[in-house]
């Protein structure tokens, strides 16, 4: 079943609020290769979410 785009960016916010809370642990823990993996996919989840012309254009 299709999702409308606000859910759709509500997922995507979600996704951010768990890469964050990972990431306080691996600062913690100074993991660097997690602290990696977590920027590349914020990075991925931004471009999604902030994308020009939003999806439903």
């Amino acid at each position: 079943m299709p999702i409308n785009e606000k859910e759709y960016n509500g997922n995507l916010f979600d996704q951010l609020s768990l890469l964050e809370r990972i990431e306080r642990v691996a600062v913690r823990e100074d993991c660097k290769p997690v602290l990696e993996e977590i920027e590349f996919e914020r990075k991925q989840i931004e471009r999604k979410l902030y994308q020009q012309p939003p999806l439903t254009k």
